[in-house]
């Protein structure tokens, strides 16, 4: 049996999304578990379409994400070049052979005359697809038009009333009609190949074994096929996964919604979080288990486990899934991942020591950690009294309990949590106050709101010297 070899193609037509990183993550479990090869390939023939640093932003996102390709742009493993713009003579040399043997030939017809045979289709209630009229020419007069400098395109020529028969590892045996398959374009007229010659002489040369990829390129895969069997090669094996669908059941593209990787990212989302939750958009491991590593996905992960229907992609369930990870990751590495936030935001977290608690109190309270500041704020930012709770503030009882635990403080700079706590239970014994006349007070005046974080907990983040600060602000 032949090493395993993968392959992930994008277009570097914009950022990685969400239904792209699928397919590179499926490769790169697959290649990981099977001891096999995991190949990037750029698949740059359309050159309308390029977006400038698309490439540099595709292998940055991938390496964010730890998905690390084995062969591919600065990865020669002798299967190079990567960039099908660098591989032009390659197609065009199995195209002429193609032609040679029959299995394709000169297309003539101007956008007028294609755009006429569509017109003349609809309504017919047939396959729309091209009439292979270019195919019938004589050897003669497509040599003249070639001689004149006619622009052309060639097409493969698909054989009529046959079927293609084949075996998907997800879908089982597929069998689709060739009457039902257009004389697709291989090589367009500025002499850049498409994506079916392309991927099927790169596949071929790059030797990969199994070909994974969206459910979309399904009805493509005769195509395919009949390239492979003209040239003489034998098909890898086929894998189509499940489209993604939005939570109305329709179709997900890059032209709906935000599902660029780099989005989420931005917006404060994990990269384990969004690993985790792309792996289960058609992979259903066995049993209820979740949360996976990516060492677990390599571990349990196989394509029996991958379902046909679509995937719903519901960030309700993203959002869960990233609130796990801030809550359960390491609190040195979520505070690192949240500390752009904190800065944007413009505070101070120059104490390392009361950032790190700051953080690993927040974590609790959101899903996403963009927002984590947004209950971080009031451990940075001096409270506002409202009008409204001034003459409460100002009571005898209130004033009474801010007194005591400034003068209690003050006996020593730091304190312990635990020696707090023991702090907050004998001001209710020693004060004779309890409940809303006792508590209240002190979150007022800590935080400017009726509730907050326990006392203990606020003082031991805040500290001596600011927990004072701020009870002195209130007192007469």
């Amino acid at each position: 049996m032949s090493k395993i070899r993968v392959r992930f193609a994008p277009s570097p037509t914009g950022y990685l999304h969400l239904g792209s990183l699928r397919t590179a993550l499926y490769d790169y479990v697959y290649a990981r578990k099977m001891g096999g090869t995991f190949v990037l390939r750029i698949e740059d023939t359309d050159q309308t379409r390029l977006v400038e640093d698309s490439v540099d932003n595709l292998i940055t996102s991938l390496a964010t994400l730890g998905i690390d390709y084995d062969e591919g742009p600065h990865k020669d493993g002798g299967f190079g070049p990567y960039f099908q713009s660098q591989r032009l003579p390659l197609y065009m040399k199995h195209a002429l052979e193609l032609i040679e043997k029959g299995h394709a030939y000169h297309c003539f017809c101007s956008k007028e005359t294609l755009d006429q045979m569509r017109e003349e289709q609809v309504g017919t209630h047939n396959n729309m697809k091209y009439d292979g009229r270019c195919s019938r020419l004589s050897k003669d007069e497509v040599t003249a038009r070639l001689l004149n400098g006619e622009p052309h395109v060639i097409r493969m020529k698909v054989p009529k009333h046959q079927s293609f028969v084949f075996d998907d590892i997800i879908r089982g045996r597929v069998d689709i009609e060739s009457d039902l398959i257009d004389d697709q374009v291989i090589i367009k007229s500025d002499g850049f190949p498409t994506y079916h010659l392309a991927a099927v002489v790169d596949d071929h040369y790059m030797e990969i074994t199994d070909v994974i990829r969206g459910e979309e390129w399904l009805s493509s895969t005769p195509k395919h096929i009949f390239l492979h069997e003209s040239l003489g090669w034998t098909p890898p094996h086929w894998v189509h996964l499940p489209l993604l669908l939005g939570t109305d059941r329709s179709k997900m593209s890059k032209r709906q919604g935000d599902v660029a990787v780099e989005s989420y990212l931005s917006k404060g989302y994990l990269k384990e979080a969004i690993i985790n939750f792309v792996a289960l958009l058609g992979w259903h491991p066995a049993g209820d288990k979740e949360i996976f590593s990516l060492e677990e996905m390599i571990s349990e992960f196989d394509f029996a486990h991958v379902n046909k229907a679509g995937a719903i992609f519901d960030v309700t369930k993203l959002d869960w899934m990233n609130g796990q990870y801030i809550r359960s990751l390491p609190l040195e590495y979520i505070a690192d991942c949240s500390r752009t936030y904190f800065l944007e935001a413009g505070f101070d977290i120059s104490d390392h020591g009361k950032y790190l608690k700051v953080v690993d109190k927040s974590r609790n309270y959101v899903s996403i950690l963009s927002l984590i500041t947004d209950y971080a704020a009031k451990f940075y930012i001096f409270p506002k009294i409202k009008e409204t709770d001034k003459d409460f503030l100002t009571s005898a009882s209130s004033q009474k309990v801010l007194s005591y635990f400034c003068d209690r403080l003050r006996i020593k700079y730091n304190w312990t949590k635990d020696e707090l706590a023991e702090l907050v239970s004998k001001g209710i014994e020693e004060l004779e106050i309890k409940g809303k006349q006792y508590y209240q007070p002190l979150n007022l005046a800590l935080w400017g709101e009726t509730s907050g974080p326990d006392i203990p907990t606020a003082l031991d983040i805040l500290g001596t010297e600011e927990t004072i600060k701020r009870f002195q602000a209130i007192m007469k």
